[in-house]
């Protein structure tokens, strides 16, 4: 036989044989290839590619692997850079991120009469009368040092909106500002002089109103502003889903709707226009609760975009506004305990019906007081119901300041405690004064709860922090701030100006705050992945990159989990997928590109 027919015959056959490889190919609707993957599986592999068809994953590998056995139209090339499964904030208020971008944004803001400055402008673009609403305002970020931070006054605003009823919430959303015309409306309505139960009317020294109002006090002005339409809600709730998904956000666990909350979310999901996936919690006590507890938990089987089976509780305040119920009186505030905004019997009572009807609970639990109130709660509780309560995964929403003993109560009664790793970076500046050098040992107190036995999720808390949730993640390894800080004990020294006997132990600031307390990479990804998943009941779906999961991803412009810790906070989202959809691409394109 003559070599051309030959090299003929052989590229016949291999050609045969490459269409007959291509055939045997499985289709894909979505492939990652070259890519640095952080699995957050059981072992904590790392791949390089991964097939997604639907919503889920079907494959996880090599590239070559992956290549090998299926194509796809849709191919995104990593190029080296690496993919973690999609972020989990574990505790946010969706509506909340609407609306801080829709009102007055004062977050960062440096003085009361910065503040008003900015009110003054919105009263010029708004009709007489109209309110002027807005977030964000903290008092311990305004002048220097470490004195006392008095509460602002409603005279501020007084000047700056005279003919514009004016209701300003602090960062924490446990206190509001008003101006007198709001007051004026509030008092046409409710009686100014005597507290609420669970709340408190800041005063001056004649009684009369300052212009602030503490936790339950604030229902007395929001009695009278005006709700938002149904419609204007659904138009915030698409800002914040923008928003978190600018942030590799995938899915969240709405702290606390109300009936229309639901409602909005129950159109959005039978539209299929829910972006990412919303565990949602019932936002107190009321008719909303009432029906919920008739009906029985809300679950999406199919596609995973909305549940609710959840119920959000309070039983104090906020740290920074000395709302939170400690078991001593506050170091700077001698006078005080701090508040319990609902009676822990009512609240027992409610877990008890809430396990009864298959429902989760979730305390918002600040303060050593409150904390060991809302674990005494879940223990009754459980003794009455315990089938019922094997497996409930109660939570602890904050869990900020417990007592020593308080700690190991967490894991033996099966309580999760969901926290938020950048509270402690935002509040390591005051957060000593308020609790004095012992109690501040067992404030966030990562490191005791793991070495406990207990997983916790992470969340940011948005608005009342940023959605970033690289901010967090950072915060979580590092204990330190942006720049750095603290570094050791004499940057500790400088904080509360103290002299060089005031440290009883400097090794505890040696590389971060109380730096015994922070998490490992591993821990902290988990925190906002996996046990983020598990707290909802859902880590057999999502939380990590393993195959028949949903495909919830993020591609990053660089390595979390091995880049030096400062570069955590420069970390940027190239892409975000939820559910094998391409939700968010960087506007630049990213250094990742698709074939």
């Amino acid at each position: 036989m003559k070599p051309t027919i030959l090299i003929l015959l052989a590229l016949v056959t291999a050609a045969a044989t490459f269409m007959s490889i291509v055939r045997q190919k499985r289709h894909a609707d979505l492939l990652i290839l070259n890519a640095v993957i952080h699995t957050v599986n059981e072992y904590d592999d790392i791949a390089e590619a991964v097939a997604v068809r639907g919503s889920r994953i079907v494959a996880v590998g090599t590239t070559q692997d992956i290549e090998n056995q299926f194509t796809s139209q849709q191919v995104i090339d990593a190029a080296g850079r690496t993919v973690i499964p999609g972020i989990i904030d574990a505790h946010a208020h969706v509506l909340g991120l609407g609306q801080s971008l829709t009102e007055l944004d004062l977050v960062g803001t440096r003085s009361a009469e910065e503040i008003a400055a900015m009110v003054a402008a919105r009263a010029k673009e708004l009709p007489p009368g109209e309110w002027i609403r807005g977030r964000g305002w903290d008092q311990n970020d305004w002048g220097s040092g470490t004195g006392e931070k008095p509460f602002p006054s409603a005279a501020v605003l007084d000047k700056a909106a005279p003919d514009h009823p004016v209701i300003l919430s602090r960062i924490d959303g446990h206190a509001i500002w008003v101006n007198s015309r709001a007051m004026e409306l509030a008092a046409a309505r409710s009686e100014l002089t005597h507290d609420v139960e669970g709340g408190r009317i800041v005063r001056d020294r004649l009684g009369r109103p300052t212009g602030v109002f503490v936790d339950n006090a604030e229902s007395v002005v929001r009695a009278v502003v005006p709700d938002y339409t149904r419609e204007e809600k659904e138009a915030m709730y698409r800002r914040a889903f923008d928003e978190c998904l600018r942030y590799g956000i995938t899915g969240v666990h709405d702290m606390g709707i109300d009936e229309t909350d639901d409602a909005v979310y129950r159109s959005l999901a039978e539209r299929r226009e829910l972006p990412l996936r919303i565990y949602a919690l019932v936002g107190g006590t009321g008719p909303f609760l009432d029906r919920m507890l008739r009906e029985g938990p809300k679950l999406d089987p199919v596609h995973h975009y909305y549940t609710l089976r959840s119920i959000k509780l309070y039983l104090d305040g906020a740290l920074g506004s000395r709302g939170a119920a400690l078991i001593e009186p506050y170091s700077d505030e001698p006078e005080s305990r701090g508040l319990i905004t609902a009676d822990p019997d009512t609240v027992r009572s409610v877990v008890e019906k809430a396990l009864q009807a298959r429902f989760q609970v979730c305390i918002h639990a600040i303060g050593d007081r409150a904390n060991r109130k809302a674990l005494d709660a879940y223990e009754k509780a459980a003794a009455r119901f315990p089938a019922q309560a094997a497996g409930a995964r109660l939570r602890i929403e904050h869990a900020q300041i417990i007592a020593p003993e308080d700690i190991p109560r967490f894991a033996s009664l099966g309580v999760i405690p969901s926290m938020q790793p950048v509270h402690a970076t935002s509040d390591m500046y005051w957060a000593q004064a308020r609790l004095g050098p012992e109690r501040i040992l067992g404030a966030y107190a990562w490191r005791s709860l793991l070495d406990a036995g207990c997983i916790i999720p992470a969340g940011s808390d948005f608005p009342v922090e940023r959605p970033d949730p690289f901010a967090g993640f950072y915060a979580a390894v590092t204990r330190q701030d942006a720049q750095g800080y603290p570094r050791n004990a004499a940057d500790v020294r400088e904080m509360f100006q103290l002299s060089a006997d005031g440290i009883e132990d400097p090794s505890r600031f040696e590389n971060g705050w109380y730096a015994a307390q922070r998490m490992t990479r591993r821990e902290a990804l988990r925190a906002f992945t996996l046990w983020g998943a598990y707290a909802e009941f859902a880590s057999n779906q999502k939380g990590s990159i393993e195959e028949g999961k949903l495909a919830d991803m993020v591609l990053l412009d660089r390595d979390i989990m091995s880049v030096p810790p400062k570069e955590i906070l420069s970390a940027r989202v190239l892409t975000t997928i939820v559910g094998g959809k391409v939700r968010y691409q960087q506007p630049s394109g990213g250094p990742a590109g698709r074939r």
